[in-house]
């Protein structure tokens, strides 16, 4: 199980997939997203499911250009 945190942003996020599911861990609460609703992080290499950055309104793969609103 591959696990990545934010380092340039202030907000502690941790971001995890594991057995076809996305998680995300911020302030405290947990949200998990089916990657069946996201093919292009479903298929991605582990590589460029660790490029992500948060912006205002959630995650977003810039490579993927797949964005998750949290």
């Amino acid at each position: 199980m591959a696990l990545f945190t934010s380092r340039k942003q202030k907000k502690d996020i941790k971001v995890s997939f594991s057995g076809g599911l996305l998680n995300v861990e911020s302030d405290g609460k947990s949200q998990v997203f089916p990657l069946d609703w996201y093919p292009k992080l479903l298929n991605a290499t582990e590589e460029e499911q660790a490029d992500w950055e948060l912006t205002g309104n959630g995650i977003r793969w810039n490579k993927l250009d797949v964005d998750i609103l949290l």
